[in-house]
């Protein structure tokens, strides 16, 4: 299997077109392409840089031409989760046109899209890419050959990749920051780089209480390292 990583700039896509103008990004949770009549629909998850372009954002994707079917399932704050269904873009006619398909959730932020898709061969992954670049704007970000028995061992540990994933969604956002800021640092290094004083005054906090985030943090993800240890074979 040819696995591709790709930005992808599409002219005719609302997701595209939306990030382009206006501070939100979507990500994809779901999706479905119905082969009838050519519509892709997709779950969303939406956010904004604050609550006014989230409603900005919103109020664009559900006028954009190429939307066919919009419902806001639910909204909380610059949030937000869509229900949708798109006209087919020239983009994915040119990658399942040559039996290409989705590996992965793509992403739309800034006016592009982050695409992971895969062909069975390697001539159809390239004959996909010269069609894809008549009418669109991309860069490969990687392209790999994954044999079956690498494809069976990620299928297998998929399981343990969602625990790992679950583990980081439980971090508190100071509790994520504190824990990047530990290691860009170098506090986990031997010999240490930086002191937990070092830690306090970049977060303007006391000591005990960048060392409670510190625990806090590094207990939810062992925790979860641990629960993915016994998942993967």
């Amino acid at each position: 299997m040819i696995e591709i990583s790709m930005d992808v700039e599409q002219y005719d896509c609302p997701f595209v077109d939306t990030t382009a103008d206006h501070g939100v990004e979507f990500a994809a949770v779901h999706w479905d392409f119905d082969r009838t009549r050519r519509e892709l629909e997709t779950r969303m998850v939406v956010e904004g840089a604050d609550r006014d372009d989230l409603s900005n954002g919103l109020d664009a994707l559900r006028a954009h031409p190429n939307m066919n079917d919009y419902q806001l399932v639910k909204r909380r704050g610059d949030a937000a989760q869509i229900r949708t269904i798109v006209e087919e873009t020239d983009a994915m006619g040119a990658i399942r046109g040559h039996d290409g398909y989705i590996t992965g959730p793509f992403y739309a932020v800034g006016g592009s899209e982050e695409w992971h898709v895969g062909f069975d061969r390697a001539d159809a992954a390239d004959e996909a890419l010269v069609d894809l670049e008549r009418h669109n704007e991309f860069d490969v970000i990687e392209r790999s050959n994954t044999a079956l028995p690498d494809a069976q061992e990620i299928i297998r540990n998929a399981g343990a990749a969602m625990t790992l994933i679950e583990g980081c969604q439980d971090l508190s956002e100071t509790e994520r920051e504190t824990l990047e800021t530990a290691v860009s640092s170098g506090y986990f290094e031997t010999p240490r780089d930086a002191s937990l004083g070092h830690l306090a005054d970049e977060f303007d906090v006391s000591k005990p209480a960048v060392s409670k985030n510190l625990r806090r943090g590094q207990r939810k993800m062992i925790d979860r390292v641990v629960d993915a240890l016994d998942d993967i074979e």
